[in-house]
C-alpha cells in the first residue's frame, strides 16, 4: 500500500468519484496530498454542493471537519504552490490519481507540459516511475484523446475510465461510484471491501 498518494480533482464531470476515493484513502491510513483546479471548485459546487475553498489552509480545515480523527493525513496544496513537495523529484508522492481528470489535463501532461502545479507534479511521478493513475470521464472520444491516452500509457501511466459494472446488481448511485473507486484502489494495492470481488458472494446489507 502506497503511504503517500497525490490526488488530484480536475475540471471533468465525475466529482463523486475523486471525493469517494478522497474518503477511502484516508480511512486506509493514506497520507493524502490534495490538489484541484480552478474548474474543479465549480464541478464540485455542481456536482455535489461541496465547496472547495482557493485557500489551500481553509480547504484543509473544511474537509478536516468533514472528515474527522485524521490529523496529519491530509495537506492541501495551492495551484501555484511551487513549494510544496511533489513538485520536485527528490520527494514525489508514491502514488498520483488525478480523478476526475479532465482531457485538457491529460492532453498537456502527455505533451509534458508543466504549467500548472497538477501537471508538473504528475511529471515527477512519471519521470520518477511512480504510479499515475488517471481517470478521464468524457465520450465519445476523439482521435486526439485516444492518442493522447495512448501516448501515457505507453509513458507508463495507467487510463481507468469511469465505467462500472453491473454483474453486482447496484441498487443506488453510489454502488456505482464504488465499483469505480474499488478499481483505483486495486491499481493502488489499497485494501478495501468497497463490493464483493467476482466469484465471492455478496455479503448481507
Amino acid at each position: 500500500m502506497p503511504e503517500t498518494v497525490c490526488l488530484a480533482f480536475t475540471g471533468a464531470s465525475g466529482m463523486p468519484y475523486g471525493v469517494r476515493l478522497l474518503e477511502c484513502l484516508l480511512a486506509a491510513g493514506c497520507r493524502v496530498q490534495l490538489l484541484y483546479s480552478q474548474v474543479a471548485q465549480i464541478v464540485a459546487r455542481q456536482e455535489m454542493g461541496l465547496d472547495l475553498p482557493a485557500r489551500a489552509s481553509e480547504a484543509r480545515a473544511g474537509l478536516e471537519e468533514r472528515y474527522p480523527g485524521l490529523p496529519g493525513q491530509l495537506e492541501v496544496y495551492g495551484r501555484e504552490e511551487w513549494f510544496a513537495p511533489l513538485a520536485s523529484g527528490s520527494n514525489p508522492p508514491d502514488a498520483m490519481v488525478i480523478c476526475p481528470c479532465s482531457l485538457g489535463t491529460l492532453a498537456a501532461i502527455a505533451q509534458g507540459l508543466a504549467s500548472k502545479l497538477i501537471e508538473r507534479a504528475a511529471d515527477v511521478v512519471l519521470k520518477e516511475g511512480r504510479k499515475l493513475i488517471l481517470v478521464p470521464r468524457e465520450t465519445p472520444l476523439s482521435v486526439i484523446h485516444l492518442e493522447n491516452m495512448l501516448r501515457l500509457a505507453r509513458a507508463g501511466a495507467v487510463i481507468l475510465p469511469p465505467s462500472p459494472g453491473f454483474y453486482h446488481h447496484p441498487q443506488r448511485v453510489g454502488d456505482l461510484v464504488d465499483f469505480v473507486v474499488a478499481r483505483i484502489l486495486d491499481q493502488l494495492q489499497v485494501r478495501h471491501a468497497l463490493m464483493p470481488r467476482w466469484g465471492e458472494a455478496p455479503t448481507a446489507p
